[in-house]
């Protein structure tokens, strides 16, 4: 959507509100021991307190209110009493929702307690990267050049993208266009970020893999190579200038 008017940017800032303070909330109740499905029914309350709905339940009937992504899962986890939290592992929840007509995105990867495998700097990684890649963001900027940013970024650091999963446009529904801004230089999308409008925008960082592929579930992507992949999102307001991050409280980058 393109923000015209205070009524519109409010409306956007209070339905980010609840996805961002939903997801640092559901970062800090996780622990090794529970289930995904019980942190998922954490993020429920919590999204319903606010007045909002689960955009993937409300959307696409996703078996879940929030998508909970643990090690070699990529993206899209089905939230599961079986899949249980154990310390060191590479957690990634993606919370959205819907409040009074509007929609916000964000996500966010994470070493639950000690670090014992290693995933800090992957995650560090791709937290630095969507930093850098938002900051170079305004109206005129070629989409396909903050792909390239992300993706020269991610090889700097020993990395490589995952190609098939991008950021979007959202605000009146989940997804809008622009439909993809990828994570590397799409040559091929001339498309340039508008002043105003409101995007999604989200990293894919990987250890090996570049292409996520769907499971027989029809929703849990694993990599093409195998590895781990580390997503951080958020949602923005693009100005002249530097964005507006609309979904700040999360404290992905505190």
């Amino acid at each position: 959507m393109s923000i015209s008017t205070d009524n519109e940017k409010t409306g956007m800032q209070e339905a980010s509100d609840a996805v961002a303070i939903t997801l640092r909330k559901m970062r800090e109740y996780a622990k090794p021991g529970i289930s995904t499905k019980q942190l998922d029914d954490y993020g429920r309350e919590l999204l319903e307190q606010m007045g909002a709905k689960s955009a993937p339940y409300l959307t696409y009937k996703f078996p879940g209110y929030t998508c909970i992504s643990v090690n070699n899962v990529v993206a899209h986890g089905i939230p599961s009493e079986e899949v249980i939290l154990q310390e060191g592992d590479l957690v990634n929840i993606d919370v959205s929702a819907e409040l009074n007509g509007y929609w916000a995105d964000n996500g966010g990867s994470f070493v639950l307690g000690e670090d014992i495998h290693g995933h800090g700097k992957l995650v560090e990684a791709s937290k630095e990267i969507l930093k850098k890649a938002i900051s170079n963001i305004k109206g005129g900027v070629r989409i396909s050049e903050i792909g390239k940013l992300i993706e020269t970024e991610a090889k700097k650091a020993g990395y490589t993208v995952i190609k098939n999963l991008t950021g979007h446009g959202v605000g009146r529904s989940l997804h809008e266009e622009p439909h993809e801004i990828a994570n590397y230089c799409d040559k091929y999308n001339t498309t340039r970020f508008k002043k105003n409008s409101v995007v999604a925008i989200e990293t894919f960082i990987s250890t090996k893999s570049t292409i996520a592929e769907t499971q027989g579930d029809g929703w849990t992507l694993l990599g093409n190579k195998g590895g781990f992949v580390a997503q951080h999102e958020h949602t923005i307001m693009v100005t002249g200038g530097e964005p507006v991050i609309f979904t700040a409280q999360n404290g992905i980058w505190d």
